[in-house]
Order: C-alpha cells, then structure tokens, then sequence
C-alpha cells in the first residue's frame, strides 16, 4: 500500500472545456486525451444552460479564501490553491478520498460565488447562476515528497 501524501486536485470552470475541445478532451470511461471534434463541441455547446464562466479577479480570491477557510475548518492541510478565470488547482491533504473533497470545495464555492454575486436561495434556485464548475474534475494521489514539491511549486 502506497502512503497518500496529499491530493493534487483540479476542476474547470462551467463551459470553459467542453467535449470536443481544440485542447482535446477526456470522456468518462475511456482512458486517454481524446483529439478534437468540433461537432461534439458545437453540440455540447448547444445543450449548455448556463453561460460560460470566467472568474473575475474578486471571484477568484472568494474561491481561494473558501477553500482554505474549508480546510481550516475540516483539519486539512492546504499546500496551495490557484484559482485562475477558467480552471482551479488545489493541492490538499485531507482525511477522506479526493472526489469528496473535491465535491465539498466545489459546493461551497459555488454557495460563496453565489452569496457574494446576490443570488440568494431563492433566486438561485429559481432562476439565478447554478452552475459555476464544470461536473467532477481531476484527482492525482501525491505518494512521494518529491511529487508533493513539484505540485505545490506548479500550482
């Protein structure tokens, strides 16, 4: 058994990175960097429901402060966190497997961007901003010290 170390975790904003992508793309269940394909990306874009989003500079320094109050709160160790427009990167040690903690950042940055954008309970649900992020995002396990400082520098 591998000791985990920490977990390099990130996730895209909503519509910034869709199937099809020029970047290539990745699909569940199948391994790999898929090659670009504008019609899955004209079609994904099509069933959007929201906007794409960009973080502004304020929205931005909202998520970095949520994610490190949410690591404070929960006992996590936070090594770094870079929340750039279009994508966020955190590197973490937490007590539980990294789709959760990933899960628990993304949830409560949405309810922050939210709070702070004026979208109250009722208006979000209703007809406000539901989705800041993009579904899941990528998990890697840190199992070495030399992999920990390498991800912490990057991000």
């Amino acid at each position: 058994m591998t000791d985990i170390l920490a977990y390099h975790i990130v996730w895209t904003m909503y519509g910034t990175w869709l199937p099809g992508d020029w970047r290539g793309w990745v699909r569940k269940r199948i391994w790999g960097i898929l090659p670009p394909d504008p019609d899955i990306e004209r079609q994904a874009r099509e069933r959007m429901a929201e906007p794409m989003v960009l973080l502004t500079d304020e929205q931005r320094a909202i998520v970095e402060r949520t994610i490190a109050d949410h690591c404070r709160i929960g006992g996590w160790t936070l090594h770094a966190v870079n929340a750039q427009a279009n994508h966020v990167h955190v590197v973490v040690t937490a007590d539980r497997d990294p789709e959760d903690v990933r899960d628990q950042f993304k949830a409560w940055c949405s309810r922050k961007l939210s709070d702070a954008a004026g979208l109250t309970a009722p208006v979000a649900q209703g007809g406000g901003r539901r989705r800041w992020f993009t579904e899941g995002g990528d998990e890697e396990i840190i199992d070495t010290e030399e992999y920990l400082r390498n991800a912490i520098r990057y991000v």
